[in-house]
């Protein structure tokens, strides 16, 4: 029996990196309306430049090397899909806009049957 063994290391320097890429973003934040006298020009600068400091302190911390692995390895995995052709594509679509229809004519019926059933027969509320 195989099993997996998840290991979950949280060192102090990990912790601090994360804090540090949170505190990048208030501090990203507080440049932004700090620097509303500037101009938009610098405001922006100073929201997208902290934002970045903030993301590469994030990609160095061991959840943020998970987060890239983790797309790397789901980037490989779209790759092997073999994607349908066009007709078999279009094909798909009309059977489920067919299915669609036909379930939805039946539900139809189904509440009008029942809305005579019991409106009409058993309460004799008729319309």
């Amino acid at each position: 029996m195989a099993t997996s063994q998840i290991q979950t290391v949280n060192t102090t320097a990990d912790k601090a990196k994360l804090a540090a890429a949170a505190a990048m973003v208030a501090v990203s934040l507080v440049a932004y309306y700090a620097l509303s006298k500037q101009g938009p020009l610098f405001q922006w600068l100073g929201l997208l430049a902290g934002l970045a400091v903030a993301v590469v302190v994030f990609l160095t911390s061991e959840t943020g090397k998970a987060l890239l692995a983790f797309g790397q390895e789901s980037t490989k995995e779209i790759r092997k899909v073999v994607w349908p052709a066009r007709r078999e594509a279009i094909q798909m679509t009309l059977y489920v806009f067919g299915f669609v229809f036909v379930m939805a004519l039946f539900l139809w019926l189904t509440d009008k049957t029942l809305e005579w059933f019991f409106y009409d027969l058993i309460l004799g509320w008729k319309k």
